[in-house]
């Protein structure tokens, strides 16, 4: 896909603008309430590419592991996704990536750690690159298809600056704002601030754009008086190919 997209990283949090194929082993632990909350997967699965204008995603349930006496640990929904290139570039051709994806949650997780029912997730995604700097954004909606006075909506707004520090690593910050609408907590706005580190590794027969191994690691901030968390530690590991 080098010859048609951007090679910026993928960020941490938010959905990438380009289309990817490979897996990704992720562990997070925040903190909720004063307790722990460890996430073995943290939604996150493997990708794979339809052609040049698809990608699909499936992302098997996460396991929580909550430290709580009153929230037992258990597995959180699974979810699919679809993301379709609406037009990019590579360094030659404007450096630039511009996708929809729209996401699939399947409710009822065990011990209802994860959303109450099902749930849809548009997403528009951006991106544009300047040398070795990148910028990108993507606005997402939270539309769960049931028990809307118990969970809510919300309107998501992630932006991601990147740096290509060396041939081997990559820096970025992350905004992740969400407005949420309905629900317990209507009326409320979270905002968190998460700075993360990318180190590639790469086969020397391959093209130097074609990232191997990624390993990487953020920590998210609250940053807005009210948060349902706080400093959620996100450590992972990418195999792309």
């Amino acid at each position: 896909m080098a010859d048609v997209q951007p090679t910026w990283m993928g960020p941490l949090i938010q959905s990438d603008a380009r289309l990817t194929q490979g897996v990704k082993l992720s562990v997070s632990s925040a903190n909720i309430a004063g307790t722990q909350v460890i996430s073995y997967g943290n939604n996150h699965g493997f990708s794979l590419l339809g052609g040049t204008r698809f990608q699909f995603d499936f992302n098997p349930p996460s396991y929580f592991q909550n430290h709580s006496s009153t929230m037992p640990d258990g597995f959180g929904n699974a979810s699919t996704q679809v993301k379709y290139r609406i037009a990019s570039g590579n360094a030659r051709h404007g450096n630039f990536a511009v996708s929809a994806a729209l996401c699939r949650s399947f409710g009822g997780g065990y011990e209802q750690n994860g959303m109450l029912t099902d749930a849809w997730f548009p997403k528009l995604l951006v991106g544009k690159a300047f040398g070795r700097l990148a910028v990108q954004s993507a606005l997402n909606g939270v539309l769960p298809t049931g028990k809307i006075s118990q969970q809510g909506r919300a309107v998501e707004w992630n932006s991601t600056a990147q740096l290509h520090a060396g041939a081997h690593a990559y820096f970025d910050i992350e905004d992740n704002a969400a407005w949420l609408k309905g629900g317990p907590d209507d009326g409320k706005t979270e905002n968190f601030v998460t700075p993360a580190a990318f180190l590639v590794v790469r086969r020397r027969s391959w093209e130097p754009t074609h990232a191997v191994v990624v390993f990487d690691a953020g920590l998210q901030i609250a940053t807005s008086s009210f948060h349902a968390y706080n400093r959620n530690l996100i450590s992972e590991m990418r195999i792309l190919f």
